[in-house]
């Protein structure tokens, strides 16, 4: 299951962590959020142990999202040693999503 990143828990389970991040940035009202969501939760699943799978609601943590520039939603970002290492905005299929954090493992 995929972690809510909050404004409190963001740098220790996101920022500090060992393993790579990944980190989707959607809202409520997003029609493609809503989309690519499911996906998020089978990545989640599937990394289990091996990668941070999270959300960020932009609605109720506006400074994470101000912190990555983050204007359009879906926009899901990638962090490895705390830092960006990729990024991928929109709903995009499931294998780029898995193909990046692959790449970030």
């Amino acid at each position: 299951m995929a972690v809510e990143f909050t404004d409190a828990n963001f740098e220790e389970l996101a920022l500090k962590s060992d393993k790579p991040v990944l980190v989707d940035f959607w809202a409520e009202w997003c029609g493609p959020c809503r989309m690519v969501g499911p996906l998020v939760e089978e990545i989640a699943n599937e990394y289990d142990g091996k990668a941070i799978v999270g959300k960020v609601n932009v609605d109720q943590h506006p400074n994470i999202s101000a912190k990555y520039g983050i204007r359009s939603i879906p926009t899901i970002i990638f962090l490895k040693n705390g830092e960006v290492v990729d990024k991928s905005v929109g709903a995009v299929p499931k294998s780029q999503l898995a193909e990046k954090l692959d790449a970030a493992l």
